[in-house]
């Protein structure tokens, strides 16, 4: 990964209503140290974050982000961001990425340790290339995520449906997948149910109907996973949200993890028992996610 940008923001007061935030701006080497040693971020992962991927200089779906965004602050209690001025430190991200593929990072964190206000930061940086897992596939595992599918309406202090900085489950998890074998992992319910991988959305075929597990298990409302599933309802097929037995996961016709930079990766393998690969709509579905989409 090669990093382009970086760019600190003093983020902006709920009720700011001004129009131009560059002054809230400060461009810092991306290769130089930029945080406090006590900055909350670090020490704990108490913050929040999003991933946008970017082709050719034009960021997808920056509203979705933004939202989700806006939703984990709310999770999280912390300060509203202010949209626009996010918005505005995108575009300028985007304009240091140039040709090809390429990912910018929000970043808001609690900030320093009784310290009085958030600290906040994007940067780009070209994607890794992630053409042979588009087209080759990738094998998972299902690993059990450690809570029933009510726990998080009985404990939302477990922040299971906000995109914090606290990935160190997630990444250990890919780490034991690849333990088993396999290239990545799909989490379940210890009662039984799907969930979704550690960094993606999963999205089943069956038939002419594809389902992703429904957003009331603690997930992640993947933005790729949505929009994925508004080209698939213009291209004539069926879409549903739905609580899915990790049992079907072995009867799926066709398996996907989809998410902002790695895209649409087919699945042909599930616990070691195949899954069909449909090498013609993956290769529709990714050329639609490389098409410019706001």
């Amino acid at each position: 990964m090669t990093w382009r940008y970086a760019l600190m923001i003093d983020p902006a007061a709920p009720d700011d209503m001004r129009i131009d935030f560059s002054a809230t701006f400060t461009p810092v080497d991306p290769s130089a140290p930029a945080l406090t040693v006590g900055e909350l971020s670090t020490q704990r992962g108490d913050g929040i974050f999003e991933s946008i991927g970017v082709v050719d200089g034009h960021a997808q779906e920056v509203e979705a982000h933004l939202e989700r965004l806006a939703h984990s602050a709310r999770l999280c209690d912390l300060p509203e961001p202010v949209l626009a001025q996010w918005r505005q430190a995108i575009a300028l991200a985007a304009a240091e990425c140039g040709p090809g593929e390429s990912v910018i990072k929000l970043i808001l964190s609690r900030g320093v340790e009784h310290g009085p206000t958030p600290t906040a930061w994007v940067t780009a940086a070209t994607a890794a290339d992630f053409a042979d897992a588009r087209t080759r596939g990738i094998r998972v595992v299902t690993l059990d995520r450690g809570y029933g599918i009510r726990t998080p309406a009985q404990a939302p202090w477990l922040l299971l449906g906000a995109k914090t900085l606290s990935y160190a489950v997630n990444m250990a998890a890919i780490r034991e997948a690849k333990r088993r074998g396999a290239d990545d992992a799909i989490f379940v319910t210890s009662d039984g149910f799907v969930l979704e991988a550690p960094t993606a959305s999963l999205i089943l075929r069956r038939g002419d109907t594809f389902v992703t597990p429904a957003p009331n298990g603690g997930i992640l409302h993947g933005t790729t996973q949505v929009s994925v599933f508004a080209h698939l309802d213009a291209q004539g097929f069926s879409t549903a949200y739905e609580t899915i037995p990790a049992a079907d996961l072995a009867t799926a016709d066709a398996a996907w993890l989809v998410s902002s930079v790695r895209l649409a990766a087919p699945v042909t393998a599930i616990d070691g028992a195949p899954i069909p690969l449909d090498a013609e709509l993956t290769a529709s579905v990714n050329a639609y996610l490389r098409s410019p989409r706001d």
